[in-house]
């Protein structure tokens, strides 16, 4: 290769791909490419504002602006339907979260002789980079970082300790696996760390599941203006604005319609949104967030019913699906062929899918389309900012 190549697109990993197929680390659209592989960066490749760019796992796209990350995600949604033959009618407007508004994390600790490091780990590693700034959890998850780094200085053992932190509706849960509380001292260095942090709720989990330590008053999430309980564990959308967009659109596209199933509902994050006057099945297979959202629809009245079903191995038949006038299913990311397959061979003819694998979704989408459905339209969601991780919100008809 004897002449400078342009960066014409960011793949789905991250590196800038030239036209000839090149595959260059760091690279946007616009920088230019030398023979000897020598990166020159263009008018869409900035300073990366994190000092621990790129060698934290938690960011990979650090070094592109604005206009190349709403790019990015937007291929990355677009090219997995074409992938499949498929294009909407209708593309909406991409939604990037902003700096600092990450509301969960699994941050990684391990005690260095007196001292310890907690962070991320390295892309494709297990080395942790000892977090001394963090430009997307957000400023109340970001400031425990510090007195967390100092506690597994203090108590940590010779194991990684494997933090999870959510912001709830009380303030911020914390989960710690790999420190053991031994002893009387531990355990109220624990409770004083918590009450001192004004932690909403602190777990400890030795390899048998979590136990709560402190937890003031009972953890909840709010869903649709609905206080939740919160199981430890429970999957929660990355960011309030994000969740915001996705439930948005899921109202737009489901207006008119009178019954709702929702299925891999979760703790309810669109059951709750969705419901009144219309009436939602929430159907999910985990028991915890299934008896979550039942106990709040429950004791606010409102039109929820709730299924304790595994719709991977027992899908909702397609005469159970053809009974409601649309369908929403947010999967996890493997996708929910086996559920779809049902859909499509209902009498179902509106479908709201939401995604956080544009592959899996495309799959699933291609069954559809061979059903008579088509897409309506679409939207391209970075939850994740300056991650490869993308999310979708679609809505398919017939």
């Amino acid at each position: 290769m004897s002449e400078i190549e342009i960066i014409q697109r960011i793949a789905a990993r991250g590196d800038g791909i030239t036209a000839s197929g090149r595959h260059v680390a760091g690279g946007v659209p616009g920088d230019h490419v030398a023979p000897d592989g020598t990166l020159t960066p263009g008018p869409h490749h900035v300073a990366p504002p994190c000092r621990h760019f790129p060698t934290c796992g938690g960011c990979q796209l650090q070094h592109a602006d604005e206009e190349a990350l709403r790019q990015f995600v937007t291929d990355r949604v677009v090219h997995a339907a074409e992938g499949q033959g498929i294009a909407p009618e209708t593309l909406l407007e991409t939604h990037l979260s902003p700096p600092r508004s990450r509301r969960r994390a699994t941050l990684h600790g391990l005690r260095t002789g007196r001292s310890a490091v907690l962070g991320f780990r390295e892309g494709g590693s297990h080395r942790i980079v000892d977090m001394r700034e963090c430009h997307i959890l957000t400023p109340e998850l970001f400031a425990l970082v510090a007195p967390l780094r100092a506690l597994i200085a203090a108590h940590g053992g010779r194991q990684p300790v494997d933090i999870e932190l959510t912001l709830a509706d009380q303030g911020i849960d914390c989960l710690l696996k790999g420190i053991a509380a031994e002893g009387l001292a531990a355990t109220e260095a624990l409770l004083d760390f918590a009450r001192d942090h004004a932690l909403a709720r602190l777990s400890l989990d030795s390899g048998f599941g979590p136990e709560t330590l402190w937890e003031p008053e009972p953890l909840t999430v709010s869903l649709g203006a609905v206080p939740v309980p919160f199981p430890q564990g429970s999957f929660l959308q990355p960011t309030p604005d994000g969740e915001a967009v996705l439930i948005e659109d899921a109202r737009e596209y489901l207006a008119g319609a009178e019954t709702i199933a929702d299925l891999f509902s979760g703790l309810g994050t669109f059951a709750f949104a969705l419901a009144g006057p219309r009436k939602v099945l929430a159907v999910e297979a985990a028991r915890e967030p299934h008896l979550a959202c039942k106990t709040a629809a429950n004791m606010r009245g409102l039109p929820v019913l709730t299924l304790h079903r595994d719709l991977f191995r027992n899908p909702l038949q397609s005469d159970e699906v053809s009974r409601f006038g649309a369908v929403l299913l947010d999967p996890p990311r493997a996708g929910a062929r086996e559920q779809v397959a049902q859909i499509a061979a209902s009498t179902a003819s509106r479908v709201v899918y939401v995604s956080c694998n544009p592959a899996s979704w495309a799959r699933d989408a291609k069954l559809l389309a061979e059903a008579g459905f088509r897409l309506e339209t679409l939207r391209p969601v970075g939850q994740f900012r300056w991650s490869t991780h993308v999310e979708v919100t679609s809505y398919f008809t017939r």
